[in-house]
C-alpha cells in the first residue's frame, strides 16, 4: 500500500509535464496576437482556408509569422488534416505531381510549413513530419525559426523515451550563436519557458 502511495504522489507531481509535450505546450504564437494572419488563423477554428495557405505559400512573408500562424491552428486530441490541405493547394500552386516531386522540388519555407503542419496534425507520430522538417532545415541552414521549429518537431518524437533528448534537441538551437534572429524574443522566452522543465533530466 505504502508503495502505491507513493507511486500515485510521483506521477501527481510529474502531472503538469506528463500532461503536455513540446508541441502541444509551446504557444508562441501568443507572441504575435496583434500580426492580422495570426488573428485570422485564430478565427477559423484551427483550420487552414485559402486566405491563411496563399499566406503560408507566399515565400516574402517572414518565416516566423507563418510559424505563428500555424502555431495559433493548434492541435487536436483527434487530429486534424491541415497538412493535407496545404499539400493539396500545393500540388494545383506549383505543379508538384507527387510527394516524391514535392520533396525534391518544394522551397524550404513550404517544406517547413507542411512539416509543422504535419506535426501538430498527429502530434502521436511525427515521424514524417521530421522528414520533411530535415528536408527544409537542409534548404535553410541559417534560419534561427526553421532551426527551433525542426527541433521541437524532434524534440516531440523524443518525448516518450528521452527527456534529456527534448531538452538538448531545443537548447542546442538556442545556443547556435551562428543562426540568423529572425523570430521574436518574446517568442523563443515562451518556447523556453515550457522546455527548460526539461534540463533537469539531463543531470
Amino acid at each position: 500500500m505504502k508503495y502505491l502511495l507513493l507511486t500515485f504522489l510521483f506521477a501527481t507531481m510529474l502531472k503538469p509535464v506528463l500532461a503536455d509535450s513540446p508541441l502541444t505546450s509551446t504557444s508562441f504564437s501568443d507572441a504575435y496576437a496583434d500580426n492580422a494572419m495570426v488573428i485570422k488563423a485564430g478565427e477559423n477554428g484551427g483550420l487552414l482556408n485559402d486566405e491563411l495557405m496563399a499566406y503560408l505559400a507566399d515565400n516574402n512573408h517572414p518565416i516566423d509569422v507563418k510559424m505563428a500562424l500555424i502555431n495559433k491552428l493548434s492541435w487536436d486530441f483527434n487530429g486534424k488534416t491541415n497538412a493535407a490541405t496545404f499539400f493539396n493547394y500545393l500540388k494545383q500552386k506549383n505543379k508538384y505531381k507527387s510527394e516524391k516531386d514535392f520533396k525534391k522540388k518544394a522551397k524550404a519555407d513550404e517544406l517547413l510549413c507542411y512539416a509543422y503542419l504535419k506535426a501538430l496534425d498527429n502530434y502521436f507520430d511525427v515521424k514524417e513530419a521530421v522528414v520533411y522538417a530535415d528536408l527544409a532545415t537542409k534548404k535553410n541552414k541559417t534560419s534561427y525559426t526553421f532551426q527551433i521549429i525542426a527541433a521541437l518537431i524532434k524534440a516531440q518524437a523524443a518525448f516518450d523515451t528521452d527527456w534529456c533528448k527534448v531538452f538538448q534537441t531545443t537548447n542546442e538551437v538556442r545556443n547556435n550563436t551562428l543562426l540568423r534572429a529572425d523570430m521574436k524574443s518574446t517568442a523563443i522566452d515562451i518556447i523556453f519557458e515550457y522546455m527548460d522543465l526539461y534540463a533537469d533530466s539531463c543531470a
